[in-house]
């Protein structure tokens, strides 16, 4: 169990709403009306999604960095890296 983790977070923008998903780990994302609100509960569902794995004994997957990540068409996608102390 690592004391940080750093993940690349994907935030797509839509008429409906802002949503935000981690490439690296399936099944964590998060949406919201602003992007204050999309960063925040996007560093929350990374921190609940990973201390889940830890819990359940999964294995956490190596970041992959954001060179290597798939870029949408999409112009909307910005990228971060979250920080996460679980």
């Amino acid at each position: 169990m690592k004391d940080n983790y750093s993940y690349i977070g994907v935030l797509e923008y839509a008429d409906d709403g802002i949503s935000v998903y981690f490439p690296d780990l399936p099944g964590c994302f998060t949406c919201a009306d602003t992007t204050e609100k999309a960063v925040k509960n996007a560093k929350e569902a990374l921190g609940l999604h990973l201390w889940g794995m830890e819990q359940d004994g999964e294995p956490i997957p190596e970041p992959t960095s954001i060179e290597n990540i798939e870029r949408s068409k999409t112009p909307s996608l910005f990228w971060w890296k979250y920080l996460c102390r679980p």
